[in-house]
Order: C-alpha cells, then structure tokens, then sequence
C-alpha cells in the first residue's frame, strides 16, 4: 500500500437565511496521513488512541461493510485544524474523511456523488456534508431520494471568523428554534434566502450582506444563544463587513468583507477588549474540497 493523506475542509452551513440548504467551504481542515503497518493504529496529534469506538474509522468501516469488504491493517495518524462544537462543521468534516479512508483503503471508486449521498445519511442534510467533498459555496437539498446541488465558485469576498471559547452543541442550538412558521413570515423567510443568492451569484455582495443579517429562520431564536452577538456585527459592520452571520448554528460567527479587506478587518476586531478570549482568524474560502495526496 503506497502512503496518502486525506485533507478535508471544514464548513459553514445556512450562510445566514440558507437554512439547511446552502453551506461554504473554509479553509481550515482535518487531516489523515494513512501508512503501511502490520496492525491497525490510528494516532491523534501524535497520541494513540482506540479505534474501537472512533468515529472516522467507524465511519469507514460501516462503508466497507455495505461494499462487502473488510479494511486492511494500517497505521493512521489524524491532524485537526477544525475546531469542536463551533459550528464549522467538525463532524461533517469527520464523515467525509471516514468515507474517503474507506473508499482509498477499499479500492472503492467512489464517485462524488456517491460520497455525498453516503455523507447525507450519515449527517442527516447535505448542507456541511456537500462543502467539505466539491468546495466552494453548495446550496443542496434532497429531493425524492436524490441530492440535487449546485456549486457557486469564484464567491469575491474574505472571511473572518470569530470563533469563542465556549461550546455549542447543534442539538441544543436546534432545539431553541420553532417547530413550524406562518405561512407569511415563511414566504418572507424564503424569499430573503433566494434574493441572498441570486445576489452572490450576481457578484453584489453589499447586496448580500445585508441579506444575510434578515434571516428570519433561525438566527433571530439563535442569537440569544450566541456571547457578544450584536455587538460583533455591530462592530464588524463600522469596519467594512458586508455582513456578519453565525456559522451553521454557532457559536462562531463570520463576517463577509471585500476582497483583500479580511486581513484589516481581523486586526481591528482582535483588539477589541471584549473579544480577547476569541480566536479572530482570516480563513479563506476552500474551492477545492477533498483532496488525495500521494
């Protein structure tokens, strides 16, 4: 077996009033560097660990299992950039290595497409899952068992994160939200999502900015949920920021800023008092997805 190295992006999903549907690609990213060995190890930031309950590598073995094969012995050695429980997608991103370790490992031939649909019913929505296989900003749904999907490339703008010292468990974000929306208020809901992207297609990024701050599906309920949340849009807003949103269901906000404006923008809001206790980084958008080095 020749060695390989994994690499998957993390992701943001929802991109403000895309709920569920639409997700983006960053350029943070966990890593696998898969070896030769004798007996199975997999080692995380350099410390072994069990593989008997871990989640990439049973993520890995249930594809094997429904092509039929068992995976050979090897020694994996995982590098996370992604942080947990932040809403970056971190177990998206684990799903997608996990299959793409069987499908290497396995000799599969898996084709995008099948990655994706593996990914979907894991996670339970493309929206994280899609971002971290093709790259780029994904607006995905499934639609009578198939996932449709179109991937937007080119998207203009910086990215700057800010990404607290607390956790958020999606369960817990998710179980704040309603269980239904009038017929009005869904219809403005809806409508705001679709002129967000025909406004990011259309390269009109004030546009989308200040479309991406009206949703009505989830971050209004979110919010209350999310320290320091008006104030960082606030802030952010006064130093160039198109617009600022949580990132999937937080607690780590993004701000969209002109292009060659994020290094700036992520100076001033790391001097802020208030967010000492952050990690404010520039990330940049990933176009790539998952990649396979030799």
């Amino acid at each position: 077996m020749k060695p390989f190295r994994i690499s998957v992006p993390a992701s943001s999903g929802n991109v403000g009033p895309g709920f569920d549907s639409t997700g983006l690609a960053l350029g943070l990213y966990l890593h696998l560097n898969v070896l030769e060995a004798n007996s199975l190890q997999f080692y995380s930031d350099g410390e072994s660990i069990s593989t008997e309950n871990h989640f990439i590598w049973n993520i890995a073995e249930h594809i094997a299992h429904k092509h039929g094969i068992t995976l050979p012995a090897c020694k994996v050695q995982e590098a996370n950039d992604i942080p947990l429980a932040r809403g970056l997608g971190s177990s998206a991103s684990a799903i997608v290595a996990g299959i793409e370790l069987a499908n290497q490992l396995g000799n599969l031939h898996l084709t995008p497409e099948q990655k994706l649909q593996y990914g979907t019913e894991i996670e339970g929505h493309p929206d994280n899952v899609a971002p971290s296989i093709y790259g780029g900003l994904i607006i995905s749904t499934v639609f009578e068992e198939k996932i449709e999907h179109i991937q937007l490339k080119d998207i203009d703008v910086d990215i700057v994160a800010y990404i607290p010292n607390v956790e958020l468990k999606t369960s817990v974000s998710r179980n704040c939200l309603p269980d239904s929306y009038k017929r009005d208020y869904a219809a403005k809901a809806s409508a705001i999502s679709n002129l967000t992207i025909a406004a990011l297609y259309s390269k009109d990024y004030k546009l989308a900015g200040k479309l991406m701050e009206e949703d009505l599906f989830h971050e209004p309920f979110r919010s209350e949920l999310i320290p320091n949340f008006s104030y960082i849009r606030e802030e952010a807003k006064k130093h160039g920021a198109f617009g600022t949103i949580l990132s999937g269901a937080g607690p780590t906000m993004l701000s969209i800023t002109s292009k060659g404006k994020g290094a700036t923008l992520q100076r001033y809001m790391s001097n802020l008092s208030l967010l000492a206790d952050y990690q404010i980084k520039y990330i940049p958008i990933d176009y790539q997805g998952i990649t396979i080095q030799d």
